[in-house]
């Protein structure tokens, strides 16, 4: 994933916007990490560069 995508990515509960934390990057890609809602506290993992945005 790119760091650009955060600018277009949204919580898919609540539409809030997401905060990233990055665990693996290479090249400006973030391969492992995790995004969380700042409003309803939701988590979504980033694994092989894929953010995992299904609902809980």
């Amino acid at each position: 994933m790119k760091h650009e995508m955060m600018d277009i990515l949204c919580c898919p509960v609540c539409k809030s916007d997401l905060e990233l934390k990055v665990d693996e990057e290479k090249a400006g890609e973030i391969l492992q990490g995790t995004l969380t809602c700042k409003k309803c506290d939701h988590g979504y993992k980033i694994e092989d560069s894929i953010p995992n945005l299904l609902p809980p």
